[in-house]
């Protein structure tokens, strides 16, 4: 006898190109074949993303509801009406503390299966929460709601779920596990050869080239010890222009949504003098495509929930220098990721991409072998989640 189709809401700021949405609409036409569950979307900003017309089109319904002070009362009736009418089964919020007041918000129609999934490092959450004191008290009190109501809390790692302090004796009594987003691995398992070849082609490079990728969002700050540098984008445009200084075969590709800070960091580059050597293009949909053309993918975030880049890199065969804040679970292959501390000084970042460049790596197709044997990928992924949905519980 097959099982009975289960519905479940995703509680999002938007559909964008973020690694949780990513995952989500990897999910999503997963279970659009099988129909096993079906998947809406709450959006929380109230705006159209990237990924709308898609994931409509997949069968999905998406409800635009704004979130915040202002829109406080509206939200709460529309969510309760929503909630009512469509009779969910599962609720899984991925906006971290938030979920608690939302899960309060929701009253009596609350679904039996709370999940508060948390995706982005708590560095982040700590700087973004602690710009007043007015945010503190209602992060704090969200994560007391989560107590309360939660009866599943994930992170996209097990150390984010530590580093949220979701480890304290009051969460002990709720299933607390990673649960890793996933991806399909054959997208990663293409050309290398073709895919370099129209790099290339598209920047007017010769086709000898070295290609250093950076895959991440421009941070709102360029400095280093700013806490609106997450992605540690200026770290990467400084080491970039050295690199590309010391060795005319560089090039470095940054791919990632921008901000204030992109035309300083543009600024940099061109009077630096190597325009057309490393480039900002913005947010791609063809992220595969650059990670099978380049040779190093460079990841010195100062803080991941994961870092989701650093397991599509080692699906591609692309070796990975990450910094040390970055979660070791990301690791699928020992001898693909590298990590450093991120410091003032570029120096051992220097030697240890060259380093890299010069060695030896394993076959492209033994590496997207590992990682599709691995719960990052994407069948896999999708079996975790419904356990969750249909109360079965945790794995790991």
């Amino acid at each position: 006898m097959s099982k009975k189709p289960i519905k479940v809401l995703h509680v999002i700021h938007a559909l964008g190109m973020g690694g949780a949405e990513t995952w989500l609409m990897e999910v999503l036409r997963l279970w659009s074949k099988s129909r096993e569950v079906q998947m809406d979307f709450l959006v929380t900003s109230g705006e159209r993303g990237v990924f709308d017309d898609e994931a409509l089109a997949l069968g999905a319904k998406i409800h635009y509801i704004p979130y915040g002070k202002r829109h406080l009362g509206s939200f709460a009736k529309r969510f309760r009406q929503i909630l009512a009418s469509e009779r969910y089964d599962a609720i899984h919020h991925h906006q971290d503390y938030t979920s608690g007041w939302h899960f309060l918000l929701a009253g009596q129609h609350l679904p039996p299966v709370r999940v508060t999934h948390v995706h982005n490092p708590a560095y982040q959450i700590r700087n973004n929460y602690g710009i007043t004191y007015g945010r503190k008290i209602t992060a704090g009190i969200g994560k007391y709601l989560i107590e309360k109501f939660a009866t599943h809390i994930t992170g996209t790692s097990r150390q984010a779920v530590t580093e949220h302090g979701f480890d304290a004796t009051r969460f002990q009594k709720i299933p607390r596990a990673a649960l890793h987003c996933g991806f399909d691995t054959a997208r990663f398992g293409g050309d290398p050869v073709a895919a370099k070849n129209s790099i290339c082609m598209e920047f007017g490079w010769p086709e000898d080239v070295r290609i250093l990728l950076f895959a991440g969002r421009t941070d709102l700050s360029a400095d280093l010890g700013h806490p609106q540098n997450h992605k540690n984008s200026g770290f990467a445009v400084h080491l970039a222009i050295e690199l590309a200084k010391r060795d005319p075969s560089i090039r470095m590709i940054m791919c990632g949504a921008p901000s204030e800070a992109t035309v300083f960091l543009q600024s940099r580059i061109d009077q630096a003098g190597v325009v057309g050597r490393v480039i900002m293009v913005g947010v791609r949909k063809d992220i595969e495509r650059f990670m099978l053309a380049s040779d190093l993918l460079f990841f010195p975030s100062r803080g991941e929930g994961l870092g989701m880049v650093a397991v599509e890199a080692q699906a591609a065969g692309l070796p990975v220098l990450a910094s040390s804040a970055v979660p070791r679970e990301c690791m699928v292959m020992e001898n693909m990721v590298s990590f450093l501390d991120v410091t003032e000084d570029p120096g051992p970042w220097l030697e240890a991409v060259e380093e890299i460049l010069a060695a030896e790596r394993p076959a492209r197709k033994d590496c997207n072998l590992a990682v599709s044997k691995s719960a990052f990928e994407i069948e896999q992924s999708a079996k975790n989640l419904e356990r969750i949905y249909r109360g079965e519980g945790l794995l790991g």
